[in-house]
């Protein structure tokens, strides 16, 4: 395993993290969840995502993953969540409020049984709260020492804009992470958002770095989806039904199986290694419910392409300039 520095802060994060989205606490067991999360450990993952809402209910899948993680010396890895969806009924179980996030940040510590959580998240931007107040909140969380660092997910280039600035200005401490999506089908940040945040010290730490799976190769155009696959679940395919939809998108990708198999890669592993090209991205997320899959996800890790490569993919899939 490799690890590389996420933005100006003094964190070395490993190149690929585990995530815990519509897996633990919902598809995955307990028991078998414990043991991706073990393995990734082993395998030298120093990096668990987590969220509020992820799991069954509010804050389960921080349970699952705090329980997990209790086995190995707290110093020895970095933990994440996110807050902002709505979890409950009230007009404060949602946004980014000071009242939310510090109350919030108490409920996530509880269900982790943890002293203090390594990077909080703002989930999403929160339009009805102002920015200041948000930020004043992470701050003093930070001063607090119930969050190190703190972030924010899927936010546009002038979001991230403005909150440097209110930052600057209130002399506050500063946001170093940022989690967006990223992959080979889906390259918006590479415009706008990687610029901004490399110019104010912000690592790119990305989800979906398999396009929920599809860049695996295993979603082909006119067969039968995959049974136990995600996009098989009627509850949880809905997040790949975009991709599965488009026959010719699927055909494409088939096309980068010889890329993967002269470079000695399975498509997952070549998908990864795309995304950590980029010397903006600091950790790929990756998903599992299986330890084997945890294995072969993390031999991309240090996996260098070659610009014939890199040219071909965008070819392949219609990207290139």
């Amino acid at each position: 395993m490799e690890y590389r520095r996420l933005g100006r802060s003094g964190l070395k994060l490993s190149e690929i993290s585990l995530g815990s989205w519509l897996t633990y606490g919902s598809r995955v067991e307990a028991d078998a969840a414990k043991a991706c999360i073990r393995k990734a450990y082993e395998l030298g993952i120093n990096h668990f995502d987590c969220a509020v809402v992820y799991g069954a209910r509010p804050h389960q899948a921080e349970e699952v993953v705090g329980e997990a993680l209790r086995e190995f010396p707290r110093h020895t890895y970095t933990v994440t969540s996110k807050v902002f969806w709505q979890v409950g009924p009230s007009t404060y179980d949602q946004g980014l409020s000071r009242k939310h996030l510090i109350e919030r940040v108490e409920m996530s510590l509880k269900a982790m049984k943890l002293d203090y959580i390594d990077i909080y998240y703002a989930h999403r931007y929160d339009p009805a709260t102002d920015l200041e107040e948000t930020l004043r909140a992470f701050d003093d969380l930070v001063a607090q020492g119930k969050i190190l660092y703190y972030g924010f997910s899927q936010w546009t280039a002038a979001q991230f804009e403005n909150a440097a600035a209110i930052v600057d200005k209130r002399n506050l401490r500063r946001p170093v992470a940022s989690q967006p999506v990223y992959n080979m089908l889906d390259r918006y940040i590479e415009k706008e958002i990687m610029p901004i945040c490399e110019r104010e010290g912000i690592g790119q730490i990305v989800y979906s770095p398999l396009a929920q799976g599809v860049l695996t190769g295993k979603y082909k155009p006119g067969m039968p989806l995959p049974e136990g696959s995600r996009g098989a679940d009627p509850k949880y395919g809905k997040f790949v039904q975009r991709y599965l939809s488009d026959d010719e998108l699927l055909e494409r990708i088939q096309q980068l199986r010889p890329i993967a198999e002269r470079n000695g890669l399975t498509m997952a592993q070549l998908a990864i290694a795309w995304v950590l090209r980029r010397p903006e991205v600091t950790s790929a997320l990756i998903g599992a419910t299986r330890p084997e899959q945890v294995e072969e996800n993390v031999k991309a890790s240090g996996v260098k392409l070659s610009e014939e490569d890199l040219k071909e993919i965008d070819e392949i899939l219609g990207q290139a300039e």
